[in-house]
């Protein structure tokens, strides 16, 4: 199947966004965080890359999920723990020629370092001190401590990237 073209047999999947030559799919995102994903992977409107986006798609995995689609680009390693935080579920695959040649799940590091603000403006890392944000990372759900205060980020993390 190429293009946009829809499968006449509702028992074939269909094809929402076409196929990409070389680059990166992220599959799986969070319903309502692909967004989120391009402002991570710094694409806005003004972007060059051609940039394919699925908002609430069905999955018989997760429900609803979104997909970003970015052609010729593949994802830093810092890019992906960022879509981790949002998207603990998702999967990045690889795509050169038209085929998957990497598949993987994202995978949520058991700290960070630099990557998010903490919340409380109390904390010494929103101070004018030359100190790194630096947090632990629970995995399910997905919940950030800080190490300096003990606050706790558990929603609206994407808010708190840096």
């Amino acid at each position: 199947m190429t293009g946009n073209m829809v499968s006449e047999d509702p028992s074939k999947k269909e094809m929402r966004i076409r196929r990409i030559h070389h680059g990166t799919v992220i599959d799986h995102i969070t319903a309502g965080q692909a967004l989120n994903v391009l402002r991570i992977l710094g694409i806005s409107g003004t972007t060059t890359a051609v940039v394919s986006v699925a908002l609430n798609v069905s999955s018989g995995v997760i429900g609803l999920k979104d997909i970003v689609k970015v052609e010729d680009r593949e994802l830093e390693e810092e890019e992906v723990d960022r879509i981790s935080l949002i998207a603990p579920d998702a999967t990045i695959n690889i795509i050169r020629d038209f085929e998957v040649i990497e598949k993987y799940m994202v995978d949520l590091p058991e700290r960070l370092e630099g990557v998010v603000k903490c919340a409380n403006p109390n904390c010494i890392s929103n101070t004018n001190e030359p100190v790194t944000s630096k947090f632990t990372v629970n995995k399910k759900p997905v919940e950030l401590r800080c190490i300096y205060c003990d606050h706790v980020i558990s929603e609206g993390i994407a808010e708190h990237l840096i």
